[in-house]
């Protein structure tokens, strides 16, 4: 927290000198109080409460006081509030292994299926990205507020081979910039030599208006290992929320004659929705599929914003000083 106009914060000095006031003056009450010969006077002279009561008046209106000067000097904080304008990229795997049936009439249509649905109940003010990996990875559709090209681009979504989470997360990131339509990434390039260069880490719990909802039903076993790729995402604010459809033990995918075993990689998954600061969701069936994609909102789409506090800080300074005048005249029948 700081202060617009910390110079007000010296008015602070007087406050020990109040107090030091406050001592004096009762000191001079107990000795004005032993002059009377009479018991009876000398206790009604200390007062009707005597005790500890009668100094909560006078240390609730110098409580008000100090809060009024430190409104005053009108303090801000920057706060993480919900904010309803933003980015979100969807991030799909369309590997070879979406063809799996378990979920009906597969992965992928199921998927897309979700992904629509997520799209139409976004704020128009949001901005919808789609980012397809296999393995390479391409910007189907840059940030837009144009939902027709958002369910255009998911459309256009077909199954590939390979699984290659890392280069869904840097492309991704690249589309956070609103580059212009990108060619797909060469299977052969180096990745991360091609990333956006590092940019100067936020500071923890600060998060940047977008987040990166990427699903996967498998191992990434090509490029660069995810959770090294995904500190890009850690040091720009970007949080990154994962689901997982498949199972960790393996799925048979029976394709040209072949079968082969496809297994969730449940913890490069979970690893990075805790790296940062996401989540981690499991889908067992096209049902939770699409609750898990209407669960994801753009309430997840955090901003950190300057907030003067200088209205609450008065009013409880107000609430202070009242309760001072209160307790007072209830007890002493006088204002503190």
């Amino acid at each position: 927290m700081s202060f617009l106009w910390p110079d007000m914060l010296r008015v602070l000095l007087l406050v020990p000198v109040l107090i030091i006031v406050y001592i004096l003056l009762q000191r001079r009450r107990q000795k004005y109080a032993v002059r009377y010969s009479s018991l009876s006077l000398v206790k009604d002279a200390l007062g009707r409460g005597p005790g500890i009561r009668r100094h909560i008046p006078p240390a609730l209106f110098l409580l008000g006081l100090v809060v009024m000067i430190g409104a005053l000097a009108r303090p801000v904080a920057t706060v993480t509030l919900p904010s309803q304008q933003g980015t979100v990229v969807l991030t799909l795997d369309i590997s070879g292994s979406m063809r799996a049936d378990d979920m009906k009439p597969n992965r992928m249509e199921a998927a897309k299926a979700a992904a629509r649905k997520f799209v139409e109940n976004q704020p128009k003010n949001v901005r919808i990205a789609v980012v397809s990996f296999t393995d390479y990875a391409a910007i189907v559709q840059s940030p837009t507020t144009d939902r027709e090209a958002v369910f255009e681009a998911i459309s256009r979504l077909t199954t590939e081979r390979g699984t290659a989470i890392g280069r869904g997360i840097i492309k991704s990131l690249e589309a956070l910039n609103d580059p212009p339509p990108a060619k797909p990434m060469p299977r052969d390039a180096l990745v991360l030599a091609e990333a956006t260069p590092m940019p100067t880490p936020v500071p923890r719990g600060a998060y940047a208006p977008a987040v990166i909802i990427l699903l996967s039903d498998g191992q990434s076993n090509v490029g660069p290992r995810p959770l090294e790729v995904v500190e890009q995402a850690v040091n720009r604010g970007v949080r990154v929320y994962t689901v997982g459809i498949g199972h960790p033990e393996g799925t048979v995918l029976r394709t040209e004659g072949r079968a082969i075993r496809v297994r969730l990689d449940e913890e490069t998954l979970k690893g990075i929705a805790q790296k940062t600061d996401g989540a981690y969701f499991k889908a067992d069936n096209e049902e939770d599929l699409v609750n898990i994609y209407g669960d994801l909102s753009t309430r997840l789409v955090m901003k950190p914003e300057q907030t003067e506090l200088t209205a609450i800080f008065t009013g409880a300074a107000i609430i202070f000083l009242l309760a001072a005048g209160t307790f007072s005249l209830l007890w002493f029948n006088r204002l503190p």
